[in-house]
């Protein structure tokens, strides 16, 4: 009963303001460049709206929905059969090739939408006085292009002038804005009356308008509230880590085949003569196991308060490089979460965070680039320099090198310089183990933790000095 009187309230207060549109015209709007019945791009330039919907049909079965591409020319019809009325409709904010809506088929975002529960005549209210103010105000938001009304809450839908092309690097950019601006917009006891915050995946779909909420009756209404919008506008009011930059998407190259038969011979056997389009991985686990996702796991040291998810984002990335087992990666995850936790920041780090992260568990991320990886979480990567020789043969010249300094300085490397015993401990397993941290090192070497707090830096900066001159680091 409380919900419903809240959505008797919401109708009441948005109606009295904004013009309400009805279901058919608001997909006509949010995706104008579906396909025709029979029309196939090839090229996927043409990628279509999916939507789910319950037939009846299936009452008594286990199948629950039905699966169904939003086509332009026969939607009207489409929409009074399979939407207006229905119970249990579904449809995100994206459009996709293929037949299926997962996110690894997602193809462009068409609308940001965000889910607020809890929201009746005062919260809308509190809504309203922040919708559309400047972005370096406490707590404003972007103004909506839409907002619908769910039977439980509210839903918000920010429509882009221009549909985002959805590259690897730019869906995970999106999630830490949506993540941004839910925090910003679901404010406990002001425009929620929910304390928990519901934090979403782009790929999120929602009841769709003209569809009736199952469990209260109630109808989906929408109200235009504002018009289209673009990037740049929803950037502003995020914080500068969480924008999304599409000036370096992975874009498709525009070389002939011929030209690529010519450039990429390997490529162009696996692919066009075998038929083999499944992304080729880095050849890591034959040469290191899991020696990259390991040395990924050790960088946490370096995290920055505003970089914590993305951290955790990268590192199912590593996971999906190495071939990590999914069990081995949530463990890893775990223990990596209770360590961020310590790293000061505004908003708290949680377990709906690793959950989140779990989504980039997906094979298009074989080959995540390094310098997206360093945009994302502001850890530098150094580069493997080796003068193009086979690490044996790099390391063989190094070590030559640093033996040849220490002797002109008549020093040997491995003395501990008159430290204490507990030191050279330290410094002697750092040498080893130069990315170790300081739990690492306590495991390695035995030592109290305040043993190895105490020397762990200047053992750090030791291990630096010798790697240099000594060895490769490793990406």
């Amino acid at each position: 009963m409380e919900a419903e009187q809240s959505y008797m309230e919401l109708l009441e207060v948005i109606g009295a303001v904004y013009p309400e549109v009805n279901g058919y015209s608001f997909y006509r709007y949010l995706f104008p460049d579906n396909e025709k019945q029979g029309e196939l791009n090839t090229n996927f330039s043409r990628p279509n709206a999916i939507y789910l919907y319950q037939d009846e049909k299936d009452e008594g079965t286990q199948r629950k929905l039905r699966r169904r591409i939003m086509l332009s020319d026969t939607w009207e019809k489409d929409y009074a059969d399979y939407v207006e009325q229905n119970q249990l409709t579904l449809c995100s904010g994206l459009t996709y090739r293929q037949r299926a809506n997962r996110l690894q088929n997602a193809q462009r975002m068409n609308a940001l939408v965000f889910d607020l529960d809890g929201v009746g005549a005062y919260e809308i209210r509190n809504l309203f006085l922040r919708f559309g103010k400047p972005a370096e105000k406490i707590r404003t938001l972007p103004m909506p292009t839409f907002l619908v009304a769910s039977g439980a809450g509210l839903h918000v839908y920010y429509v882009f002038e221009e549909p985002i092309d959805l590259y690897p690097n730019i869906k995970l950019q999106l999630k830490a804005l949506k993540y941004d601006l839910t925090f910003r917009m679901w404010e406990y006891k002001s425009t929620s009356t929910k304390k928990e915050i519901q934090y979403q995946s782009i790929n999120q779909s929602f009841r769709m308008v003209g569809s009736i909420n199952g469990k209260y009756g109630t109808e989906i209404k929408a109200f235009q509230t504002g018009e289209k919008v673009t990037l740049d506008y929803l950037n502003q009011y995020a914080k500068s880590e969480n924008r999304v930059d599409i000036n370096r998407p992975f874009r498709p190259s525009q070389m002939t085949k011929a030209e690529a038969k010519e450039a990429y011979p390997e490529w162009y056997q696996r692919v066009i003569v075998e038929k083999r389009k499944r992304l080729k991985k880095w050849d890591i686990k034959g040469k290191q196991g899991y020696a990259l996702y390991e040395w990924w796991l050790r960088q946490i040291g370096e995290v920055k308060g505003g970089h914590r998810y993305y951290f955790l984002m990268c590192l199912v990335i590593y996971a999906c490089k190495c071939d990590v087992p999914r069990k081995k990666l949530k463990e890893d995850m775990q223990t990596a979460f209770e360590e961020l936790k310590g790293v000061e920041h505004d908003n708290p780090l949680t377990e709906e965070d690793i959950r989140s992260a779990l989504e980039t568990y997906d094979k298009e991320y074989y080959n995540f680039k390094i310098a997206d990886i360093e945009k994302l979480t502001d850890i530098r990567i150094e580069r493997n320099k080796r003068n193009y020789q086979k690490q044996k043969d790099h390391l063989e010249e190094a070590r030559a090198i640093r033996d040849i300094r220490m002797k002109r300085q008549n020093k040997d490397w491995r003395e501990g310089n008159g430290r204490p015993s507990a030191e050279g401990k330290i410094i002697e397993y750092m040498r080893e183990n130069p990315e170790a941290r300081k739990c690492d090192v306590i495991k390695g070497t035995g030592l109290d933790k305040k043993t190895v707090y105490k020397h762990y830096e200047a053992a750090k900066e030791q291990a630096k000095a010798v790697q240099r001159t000594g060895r490769t680091e490793r990406m």
